[in-house]
């Protein structure tokens, strides 16, 4: 039993026609957290507008760029029968809901949004160099975080009433960051000598 309005989750799946995937738990609390995965992230503009009308508040906006599966081993005696066959096996590229390819170069933007007390994180899958609709016109707490996300990753949000870059300067090149070093290992600061490393050795060759 959630806390989430009646006939909340219609409403969320009507808002996205192309598709939700919705998964729902509740912990001992009695607090709800549901993730809404969208199969078009084109419908993030009418899911945020139908938060609103429930009047969420957007908490804080995330990225991440899942790595590729690891390949599996060739089983010596399989590749034999396959040839006998005249057949090959080749593994199935892995998809997200909606059918982005997971294979270490898309990324997944998640809103994670508070609905009276309870969670709800919409997740958005993007190939490199995908774009999807701003929802800072909706929740002006998304402003920061879509441009960070703009400057870190390879993405374009649109309709961002301000796109200008945070923290790094105009002339350093696009999503620069996710290039040298996936940001996910970079703020754990576990790998801060290796990219003063790269960025010295390429400073060399400059």
């Amino acid at each position: 039993m959630t806390r989430f309005p009646e006939n909340f989750e219609t409403s969320l799946s009507a808002a996205a026609p192309k598709g939700v995937n919705l998964t729902t738990t509740t912990d001992a609390h009695g607090v709800s957290v549901m993730w809404c995965e969208l199969a078009d992230r084109n419908d993030l503009t009418s899911v945020g507008e139908c938060l609103r009308r429930y009047h969420a508040r957007l908490a804080m906006v995330s990225a991440n760029k899942p790595p590729a599966p690891e390949e599996e081993e060739d089983d010596n005696d399989d590749e034999e029968d396959e040839s006998a066959a005249g057949e090959t096996n080749e593994p199935e590229q892995p998809m997200s809901f909606g059918g982005t390819p997971q294979d270490g170069t898309s990324y997944e933007l998640v809103y994670h949004f508070d609905v009276g007390g309870d969670y709800v994180n919409v997740v958005a899958f993007l190939p490199a160099g995908g774009s999807i609709a701003s929802l800072t016109p909706l929740f002006r707490s998304a402003d920061w975080p879509e441009r960070e996300i703009m400057e870190i990753y390879s993405v374009t949000i649109t309709n961002h009433p301000d796109p200008r870059r945070l923290f790094l300067d105009e002339s350093i090149e696009g999503a620069v960051l996710d290039r040298l070093i996936p940001f996910s290992q970079m703020a754990n600061a576990s790998t801060s000598d290796e990219l003063w490393a790269r960025v010295m050795a390429a400073a060399k060759e400059a």
